[in-house]
């Protein structure tokens, strides 16, 4: 007979019970459970609810229990439907009458919310650490390539030069607002829904202050009914994990783009490469190519947890059971993701001068040009439709502006003199930009200077 089974009269059908039960999925959970259990029982000892030596011994048991769950001596069962009820009945089986005191003035739904948000808690923890490290990857490698140029795009079309340091950095401060994200749905979640009960408390005298302390949390939810319904912080939490894959898809769209033969501008370690079955002279960027596809998956967690909270009353229902194995696989996949993509990056060799012969096609200088002729006092949309012939006349003659002799140059406009040369150069147009957040050297130095601030208060 199951623990809730006194109003029954029937055994569970075997296909319902396996459709019901969870154990497979939220056994994962059975440190926060404990732990959980723990912090109850001895606020029931605290408050005189049960006898303090009773609560002694359940809290004892616990920690006898999770130390045979380590160890490899339980097997958990389908019959106990979820993590929550294995462990009691566990308790029940070697403690007898006194083990069925530990759910006094507790329901499995908030039982249920507060394991969630305390494993929930914990893996945020774990995953802005691993965004720590490729933070510090990719800061890396702009401190190795302040000077490297490289064309910057808008459109896929080659539009302005800039440096790998700014490219890379543009990616550090996705990381960095990733990173933060997480920080603010710990800070949302971290309020203790234990002692909601139901959803309407209970008469027992519960401190509830005690155990939102005892386990780590700000205090106790405000309210009951939102304690045990709540699941914001998984669709938060979840919704974080998509803007992450989101920013490691686009950055895996990049590395794929760059290692292939039309731009060479990076190759990847043998390490982090597969080959061709066939084709012997392949070497295809799976890892990039797999955190592209991975994202998909995540978005999936997301869309799955709004779908499912979307129609539901309050307070709970068994709807919502339905939360966890979406949220595990975010994790499990973010998990999975970042380190691989940390170390693809951090061993990867990038091809300076092919990147810097790629900057000089393109007429990745026409907006300096543009701007030389301002400066010489020109109207912007003057000298824009200037530089815009002049760059038809060297398609023409396939040359780039650099290569356009003095005569010609003159026939454009006759503002322009020798340092026209100059204004366009590659390191010209690089260093010129030295507004703050471009891609100018000092700039460079200044974000980097951020950036490395930000790694050393946030280890």
């Amino acid at each position: 007979m199951k623990l809730w089974g006194g109003r029954f009269s029937k055994e569970t059908d075997s296909l319902a019970n396996d459709y019901n039960s969870s154990i497979k999925f939220d056994q994962r959970l059975y440190k926060e459970d404990i732990k959980g259990s723990i912090a109850h029982v001895k606020m029931l000892g605290n408050q005189n609810i049960i006898p303090k030596e009773n609560a002694e011994k359940i809290a004892k048991e616990l920690e006898n229990i999770l130390e045979d769950i380590e160890s490899g001596k339980i097997e958990f069962s389908v019959t106990a439907e979820d993590i929550h009820m294995n462990i009691e009945t566990i308790l029940i089986e070697r403690l007898g009458d006194i083990g069925k005191q530990l759910h006094t003035g507790r329901s499995r739904n908030d039982q249920v919310a507060v394991d969630f948000k305390m494993y929930l808690r914990e893996e945020c923890e774990d995953i802005k650490t691993l965004i720590l490290k490729l933070m510090e990857v990719i800061l890396n490698i702009a401190k190795e390539h302040k000077t490297t140029v490289m064309p910057g795009y808008t459109h896929l079309q080659k539009a302005q030069p800039i440096t790998l340091a700014h490219h890379m950095l543009a990616y550090f401060q996705m990381f960095l607002r990733d990173y933060e994200r997480l920080c603010d749905c710990v800070k949302r979640l971290n309020y203790c829904p234990l002692g909601s009960g139901a959803l309407a408390t209970t008469t027992y005298p519960l401190d509830r202050f005690f155990t939102a302390k005892e386990l780590g949390f700000f205090g106790p939810t405000e309210n009951s009914l939102d304690g045990v319904s709540d699941r914001d912080y998984a669709i938060e939490f979840t919704f974080s994990a998509s803007m992450i894959m989101m920013h490691l898809s686009r950055f895996s769209e990049e590395v794929i783009l760059w290692c292939t033969n039309e731009y060479s501008f990076v190759e990847l370690d043998d390490s982090f490469s597969t080959g061709s079955s066939i084709m012997p002279q392949k070497k295809n960027p799976d890892m990039a190519e797999l955190t592209r596809g991975k994202t998909g998956r995540v978005y999936g967690s997301l869309m799955t947890l709004l779908t499912v909270m979307k129609g539901l009353p309050l307070a709970y229902n068994k709807d919502m059971q339905e939360d966890k194995e979406a949220t595990f696989d975010a994790i499990d996949t973010l998990k999975l993701c970042i380190p691989v993509f940390t170390n693809m990056m951090a061993t990867a060799k990038f091809r300076c001068n092919v990147m810097e012969a790629g900057a000089k096609k393109g007429f990745t200088n026409a907006t300096d040009a543009a701007d030389y002729l301002v400066k010489k006092g020109m109207p912007f949309r003057d000298a824009h439709k200037v530089i815009g012939q002049m760059v038809a006349y060297a398609l023409s003659e396939n040359i780039s502006l650099d290569e356009i002799p003095m005569s010609m140059l003159k026939e454009f406009s006759p503002v322009i003199e020798d340092d026209f040369y100059t204004a366009i150069s590659l390191e010209t147009c690089v260093n010129e930009r030295n507004v703050y957040g471009g891609p100018s050297k000092k700039a460079i130095n200044t974000a980097i200077e951020n950036a490395q601030k930000f790694l050393n208060n946030n280890k």
